[in-house]
């Protein structure tokens, strides 16, 4: 059975392994604990940004980080459009409607908060994800992060 819900402290040890292995997969130069550490975390003490976990029966197999833009937040590219900022279903789990179950989640969430539209700034490997789950590329692109900017214009419309 899947089982979203938001982290805690309980499973913070479980996230921080989940997010290392995300950002291995990412092959970033950043360090996954610093980011941890001195960003997400505390932006998620500070009520800036959600986080949801996700198990399937026992076993973690994911995370996502979203927020609602607005103009507190250091990260406000469009104010009041959910950003979906990361999102990790582990390997062997992919292809299952995990991923899905994330956004969806975390979409309906936005929602309640007053966003209508939401965007992600998805690596080239995860466009088709996107695609499918009703966003597109918009007119948008991020110089800083080198890819384009994916847009779902009404939270309303499922993934298919």
């Amino acid at each position: 059975m899947l089982h979203v819900f938001p982290l805690t402290d309980k499973s913070e040890a479980q996230f921080r392994a989940l997010f290392t292995q995300y950002y291995a997969e990412l092959d970033c130069e950043d360090e996954p604990e610093h980011l941890l550490s001195e960003y997400v975390l505390p932006d998620l003490k500070a009520g800036l940004i959600s986080v949801e976990m996700l198990k399937d029966g026992e076993d973690y197999a994911g995370f996502i980080i979203y927020q609602r833009d607005e103009i507190d937040n250091d990260w406000n590219f469009r104010e009041g459009w959910g950003d979906i900022r990361e999102i990790f279903v582990i390997p062997e789990k992919r292809r299952q409607g995990l991923g899905r179950f994330l956004l969806y989640t975390a979409e309906m969430k936005l929602k309640e908060s007053g966003a209508q539209k939401a965007y992600a700034l998805p690596v080239d490997e995860a466009e088709p994800f996107f695609r499918a789950c009703g966003y597109s590329a918009g007119d948008c692109y991020s110089e800083e992060l080198d890819c384009a900017v994916y847009e779902k214009l009404n939270l309303n419309n499922k993934c298919k």
